[in-house]
């Protein structure tokens, strides 16, 4: 499998899960602005299938009462357990339209960006120096919880997904590990 060696490509997969609303760890939720890639479809990435379906979107909340947080880590042949230190973790809501950007990025592909609409409902945490991460503001329903650890010659690990499902109220935490 050849990984890109280039830090835009987990924003790539960021975007293509979804959104650009981050979350930061711990506390009130306050949105940040990321930086956001080139507009049109980058070189070499694949054209998404599904178009954007507004109307499953429209019945997703953008905002609830759920906390998802726990630890990024990779394991590395050569260099170990990797903590995913000062890293993005994406939480997308599980859409047929991010099920597609989710299924080519663990096939180690990139996919054009998320339209912007798909942005307003995906949620990001900043992870600290131990590869944990808490975001909050998080509403009921289905997810892809996604991150990626830079690695020691500067490369990205592959894509790190798992999918969890999170109530009102409720707290998930998730072993993002690979």
């Amino acid at each position: 499998m050849r990984y890109i060696h280039t830090g835009w490509w987990l924003v790539l997969v960021v975007l293509a899960l979804s959104g650009c609303e981050m979350l930061p760890t711990g506390g009130p939720t306050q949105p940040v602005d990321i930086e956001e890639a080139g507009e049109g479809t980058p070189a070499g990435a694949v054209e998404r299938q599904v178009a954007f379906p507004a109307e499953e979107y429209a019945k997703l909340d953008k905002h609830g009462s759920g906390v998802v947080k726990g630890r990024l880590r990779y394991m590395s042949s050569s260099a170990g357990t990797l903590v995913g230190k000062n890293e993005t973790v994406s939480i997308a809501p599980a859409t047929r339209y991010s099920a597609e950007a989710a299924e080519a990025a663990l096939a180690g592909k990139r996919i054009e960006p998320a339209d912007p609409r798909a942005r307003e409902y995906t949620h990001y945490a900043k992870t600290n120096d131990n590869g944990y991460f808490e975001a909050t503001g998080i509403p009921a329903g289905v997810f892809y919880v996604a991150g990626s650890v830079r690695l020691p010659d500067g490369s990205r690990s592959p894509l790190i997904l798992k999918q969890i499902e999170i109530g009102d109220g409720q707290t998930r935490e998730v072993d993002l590990s690979r």
